[in-house]
């Protein structure tokens, strides 16, 4: 994503509250996820049109996206910022997504722990 000639979208720090976690306490208590989300996105047309239906709607992505992470419980951070990258690439024509998931607190003596997840429309499932 940090190549010069691809212009980058970010939404930072969009705050989701869920469920999530192995242990049982954290199966009956929402806590609060952070994403970091970077998109690989051309805005010269938009730039030039001034026009959003030329652009990323990033408002509609961060609802989209808060709606995924929110919808159902999940154990893991990692499969919050597989999912959320598959659905930032199916959906949105995005070519280059990268996913930071903060899961704040959740180490004892650590301020955070967090994943992070680079993927690519070109990127093959099947290795």
């Amino acid at each position: 994503m940090e190549q010069a000639d691809i212009d980058v979208v970010s939404i930072e720090g969009l705050s989701v509250d869920t469920i999530i976690g192995v242990y049982d306490w954290e199966k009956e208590k929402k806590q609060t996820l952070t994403l970091d989300i970077q998109m690989s996105w051309d805005n010269q047309t938009a730039a030039k049109s001034d026009d959003l239906n030329d652009a990323l709607d990033y408002a509609l992505v961060s609802e989209k996206v808060t709606q995924w992470v929110a919808e159902k419980p999940r154990q893991l951070i990692e499969s919050v910022a597989e999912g959320v990258a598959s659905l930032i690439l199916n959906e949105f024509g995005v070519q280059n997504v990268e996913v930071k998931v903060s899961k704040p607190g959740a180490v004892p003596n650590a301020a955070n722990v967090a994943v992070t997840v680079r993927r690519s429309v070109f990127d093959s499932p099947f290795g």
